[in-house]
């Protein structure tokens, strides 16, 4: 069942609570992708049937939530799972991050302290704004979102993508591979070899980066960035079930 909870900044926020024993499992959805995508449903179907509790959400200017998603970035969408998740009683949580949502659980790794039982990302995608997009961009592109303050990039996911200067603006205050990245917690890295939108040196890049002393990668060969096969749900599900016997 859909509920509604008002941020500070008054936006609604759209989100499903699934109340179970355990760390509550929180899924971090993608840029421009909702609480209705095929991974939020299977891990909260997962959730119901195990008794595990279980959170999905709509950042702001994501799909049921209100906000204007052309004035957001990665920071508000980080405040976002930031209030979302002070509505949970239970205490730990497992953070499983997918793309965008990948990089906003790094950020908010880094702040949950002995709540954080785990990381789970999922082709994330860390400091995109400015390590995919800015960096790609050509001077004509570059000259354009300044002079207009928005360009449109293609998506292979229906309409092209809207990309402001807020957005790599406010991306750069948010950045996570710029300084050391120490999690005292059990992270695992998923990442497809067929992902058009993070490389595979990203994730050995994140991987390399990152500080935990249990830390592992997997890679899926033929997986796409959606990473949401039959097969590659069920691998989500295996690692957050062996994550969750760690606790």
């Amino acid at each position: 069942m859909t509920e509604f909870f008002t941020t500070h900044t008054g936006q609604q926020l759209a989100y499903s609570f699934t109340n179970g024993v355990g760390p509550t499992v929180i899924f971090l959805g993608g840029f421009k992708s909702d609480m209705e995508g095929s991974k939020a449903i299977f891990l909260e179907n997962w959730a119901q049937k195990r008794k595990r509790s279980f959170l999905r959400f709509d950042y702001s200017g994501h799909g049921q939530s209100t906000g204007d998603f052309l004035k957001l970035g990665i920071g508000d969408w980080l405040n976002d799972a930031r209030q979302i998740i002070e509505l949970i009683d239970n205490n730990e949580v497992i953070l499983v991050g997918s793309s965008m949502g990948g990089w906003i659980s790094l950020l908010l790794s880094r702040e949950l302290g002995r709540r954080l039982k785990g990381v789970i990302t999922i082709a994330a995608a860390p400091d995109f704004t400015e390590d995919s997009m800015w960096k790609n961009f050509t001077d004509d592109q570059k000259k354009e979102l300044l002079d207009k303050g928005i360009i449109y990039l293609p998506s292979d996911y229906g309409e092209p993508y809207p990309i402001t200067c807020y957005l790599i603006e406010n991306g750069r205050q948010n950045l996570v591979m710029r300084e050391p990245l120490n999690l005292h917690c059990p992270v695992r890295l998923m990442q497809g070899t067929d992902d058009t939108a993070v490389t595979r040196e990203t994730a050995l890049k994140l991987f390399d980066h990152i500080d935990a002393d249990d830390l592992s990668l997997y890679f899926k060969r033929g997986a796409d960035h959606s990473f949401s096969d039959q097969e590659c749900l069920k691998i989500i599900e295996k690692n957050i079930e062996a994550m969750l016997e760690l606790n």
